[in-house]
């Protein structure tokens, strides 16, 4: 028996290490792809619930948020969203938005957009949802994305080179 196994057999020692790591709840959303779908658990604490590209489609009248730079929400994004900057966020658009209003939040793969998320709900929100693989697994699944413009385009920010790997849809073509 390994030392940290047997000194998880105290109770005090068991309640400052037994739980380092994040629970992944058994309920949570997933990615089509596995490997795709492990990383984004590995980055994610599930502070706030998660939501599916697919739960999200068939979720009306909900306040989609963007909380990547203007940059990557420039080059493209989910028709309807609402710019939020991760870096500096600026809430007091949502003062008029119902407390109990049904929002989902997206970054690139859902770390940033689970920040934000769990900064809606110590605002007060109730009903605050983050799109677990964000816009990498809504193009995944061949939904389309807009630009500044309003316009369809072929492209997805994918913030730097080492995370355009999980861009996987072979029409998307992947900026940094």
């Amino acid at each position: 028996m390994s030392l940290i196994k047997s000194l998880l057999k105290f109770p005090i020692i068991s309640l400052l290490f037994g739980s380092c790591s994040a629970q992944i709840p058994t309920d949570r959303a997933h990615c089509a792809n596995a490997e795709f779908d492990a990383k984004v658990s590995s980055m994610l604490s599930f502070s706030v619930p998660t939501i599916s590209v697919a739960q999200l489609k068939n979720t009306p009248n909900t306040f989609l948020i963007d909380a990547r730079s203007e940059k990557e929400f420039t080059v493209s994004h989910i028709q309807g969203a609402h710019f939020l900057d991760y870096d500096h966020p600026d809430y007091s658009s949502f003062n008029n938005l119902p407390k109990n209003a049904p929002i989902v939040v997206y970054c690139s793969i859902g770390y940033r957009s689970e920040k934000v998320a769990k900064k809606l709900q110590q605002k007060g929100f109730s009903n605050v949802k983050n799109l677990f693989g964000s816009i990498f697994e809504w193009v995944n699944e061949g939904n389309e994305v807009v630009d500044a413009s309003g316009k369809n385009v072929n492209r997805v920010h994918t913030y730097n080179s080492k995370w355009s790997k999980w861009v996987f849809a072979k029409t998307i073509e992947k900026v940094w």
